[in-house]
């Protein structure tokens, strides 16, 4: 898949957020990259075949101090490649990414690990947010799906 082409998805994924979440985003750049360096996959202490699809850098909203503050712009970065190499269609690839857009900005939102499995869930589930910004069709059809994160 071209560059231009998984970025537009990325693009299309980010419009998944519910609109209460989407409006709340602020000053965050979201960046496609080929793939996760070796030593950020050390650091972290992800061994192969294990990698990663997605990644939050910045302070959560819940770690930020309430004086403003001028900032560098947070970054989710979402990996092609082991996105690509995870997936076995293209349908397969549009859900893994608006997965991982979702855990991403979930940790920008300061969400644990369950509450984002949660609304990663529910996302398989086909089902929106309590405030109906999302319908049933904005979400992927299989329920089976793994998480993202790391590549199990």
């Amino acid at each position: 898949m071209t560059r231009r082409r998984f970025e537009r998805l990325v693009e299309e994924a980010l419009v998944t957020i519910p609109r209460r979440f989407r409006r709340a985003i602020k000053n965050v750049a979201v960046i496609v990259e080929d793939e996760p360096p070796p030593e950020l996959l050390e650091d972290m202490g992800i061994e192969p075949p294990d990698t990663l699809l997605g990644l939050y850098q910045g302070t959560p909203l819940t770690e930020r101090p309430w004086t403003p503050v001028e900032a560098m712009p947070d970054r989710v970065v979402i990996y092609q490649r082991p996105i690509e190499e995870a997936c076995e269609s293209e349908d397969e690839i549009v859900a893994t990414i608006g997965e991982t857009v979702i855990h991403e900005f979930g940790h920008y939102f300061g969400l644990s690990e369950e509450e984002i499995e949660e609304i990663e869930d529910r996302y398989w589930r086909g089902e929106g947010d309590e405030a109906g910004d999302v319908d049933a069709s904005d979400g992927p059809d299989d329920p089976g799906r793994g998480r993202t994160g790391r590549r199990r």
